[in-house]
């Protein structure tokens, strides 16, 4: 009786340790003025800002200060590897799609903090916010 009580405590332990163990953040979807404030004004330092678009997307329009890194090519996990895992990494596409798609990817590496554009580069341009060229 005393052994099945001991085995019953420890199981109880077990689970509530494991429950309270908190679950890895999911990508947070953010609007094209949080991205602005975020990388403009300065209010969150040493994040990466990073266009899952393809090379010839970026040429034509992208934020300032961004990298090109496209989820469509081969390398992508290769080349985000290179990326700072306990920085926040701000991702972009032309609309929403690709971008979930890289978060994902980033959140199963181990990014700890991975913001998606919502609406991606055409709702920034809705916005009236500016873009580079190249």
């Amino acid at each position: 009786m005393m052994r099945k009580l001991l085995l019953l405590f420890v199981f109880a332990i077990l689970t509530l340790n494991t429950s309270c163990q908190q679950a890895p953040a999911e990508v947070q979807s953010v609007s094209a003025q949080e991205v602005y404030d975020a990388v403009y004004n300065k209010s969150t330092p040493g994040l990466q800002l990073v266009d899952v678009r393809t090379p010839e997307e970026y040429g034509v329009s992208h934020l300032k200060d961004a990298q090109n890194i496209c989820v469509t090519e081969d390398d992508f996990k290769e080349k985000v590897a290179g990326l700072d895992k306990d920085k926040p990494v701000y991702v972009y596409c032309k609309k929403g799609g690709r971008s979930a798609r890289a978060s994902k990817i980033l959140k199963e590496m181990g990014f700890k903090e991975v913001y998606d554009l919502q609406g991606g580069i055409t709702a920034w341009e809705e916005e009236g916010l500016q873009t580079d060229t190249e």
